[in-house]
């Protein structure tokens, strides 16, 4: 069977789903949907299609889910070769930086398959973590390099990369966020245990590595959130509830209003009313700056510096105190909220679905560009490149 004309797009992982929902809605029936089961729950997964309003994918690897980051990239790169091979789709859209996005970009380019990366060009120079090696790989594979924004546009063309095959889309988290939000039905007052707002509140979400993989890395993240001046509502991720087990830090929590983590939509609907957020999630970072709530950033590097040069967001290193990074950056004069996001005005999805369709027809992937730019009536992707300044870390 040929999929020539259509557009595979992979995902692996709910933040994935999140961010190339709206790239499947704009090519409706020219998309092919494929799930590499990186993260695979049924019951969580049809939540995330319902809300973004996708249905079920076109295919499924198995056995993918729970393994080791070599045993999951080899099986997805054993799996999804054997889908392109059968399918032979026009173009593969991969999104952001999982080992979904290094496996698909692998096993589509090694069979002449023109790749395109949806958040390409976000770095954090720190090759310590999986997801930069993952960024480096897609980056090193992809025929078309859809970068959120124009610092990101400056690193893929700071490392070799021709300018005519990026383009500056902005960020799909913008209408995917907008979205979310609107889908909620669950009070943000039934979050607290009395049943009603505080004046201020936190919200925070741990799970990277760095800040649960030791007792004292967890240990100063939960004694930092309990410093905080107002009540914290903790959405606990799975690894970090065994972790706080694991260390034995209960203790640590006493205070702390802690709930699983909860759908996208509720979710984002709390996010919009909280006075601050703690988070060392890079999709939470985004989703805090598009609804102009301040996030200290807990992790020690960031691929999203934008948000931190807007003003919405500070990052806070292992050493300092949270509390008073978080204090500070109240205290702090931040953007007016009319000042649009440094993520785009919300039609980036328009944007790839454009390029991506021109692709999987037979256009070069320059010549795609240049033509989707054109009937937006957009700057040409190199003009738009060379506006943006120099790339800072």
């Amino acid at each position: 069977m040929s999929l020539a004309g259509k557009v595979a797009v992979v995902y692996g992982t709910r933040p994935e789903i999140i961010k190339l929902a709206p790239v499947i809605t704009q090519l409706v029936d020219d998309a092919f949907v494929v799930d590499s089961g990186q993260h695979y729950d049924h019951e969580l997964s049809g939540q995330y299609r319902a809300v973004f309003g996708i249905g079920e994918p076109d295919v499924r690897l198995d056995g993918v889910g729970g393994k080791s980051r070599a045993e999951q990239i080899s099986r997805m790169l054993v799996g999804l070769t054997r889908v392109f091979e059968e399918q032979r789709p026009g173009i593969v859209l991969v999104q952001g930086d999982t080992n979904t996005v290094s496996a698909a970009a692998q096993a589509a380019n090694y069979l002449g398959i023109p790749v395109g990366h949806v958040e390409a060009g976000l770095r954090s120079y720190d090759r310590a973590m999986p997801e930069e090696i993952n960024r480096l790989v897609a980056g090193a594979l992809s025929d078309v390099h859809f970068a959120p924004t124009r610092r990101s546009a400056v690193n893929l063309i700071n490392e070799g990369v021709d300018r005519e095959r990026v383009m500056v889309t902005g960020n799909t988290v913008v209408e995917a966020t907008h979205r979310a939000i609107r889908q909620s039905a669950r009070p943000v007052a039934s979050w607290f245990p009395n049943g009603s707002i505080p004046p201020a509140f936190a919200v925070a979400t741990i799970h990277r590595p760095e800040n649960t993989d030791s007792a004292p890395a967890l240990a100063r993240v939960l004694r930092g959130l309990q410093g905080l001046a107002m009540p914290v509502l903790f959405f606990v991720h799975p690894r970090t509830r065994a972790a706080i087990e694991r260390f034995g830090l209960q203790r640590e929590t006493n205070g702390l209003i802690m709930h699983p983590s909860p759908g996208s939509a509720d979710f984002l609907q709390v996010l919009s009313a909280a006075t601050v957020v703690v988070s060392d999630s890079g999709g939470v970072q985004e989703e805090s700056t598009v609804l102009k709530v301040p996030v200290a950033v807990v992790r020690k590097s960031t691929e999203r510096p934008e948000a931190v040069d807007a003003g919405w967001a500070t990052l806070v290193r292992p050493g300092t105190d949270i509390a008073t990074a978080v204090a500070r950056l109240l205290r702090s004069d931040r953007p007016d909220p009319s000042v649009p996001t440094p993520y785009g005005d919300g039609a980036a999805s328009l944007r790839i679905a454009a390029v991506a369709r021109l692709i999987a027809e037979g256009r070069e992937p320059a010549v795609a560009l240049r033509l989707a730019s054109d009937h937006a009536g957009q700057e040409a992707p190199s003009d738009a490149v060379m506006d943006s300044g120099s790339a800072t870390r």
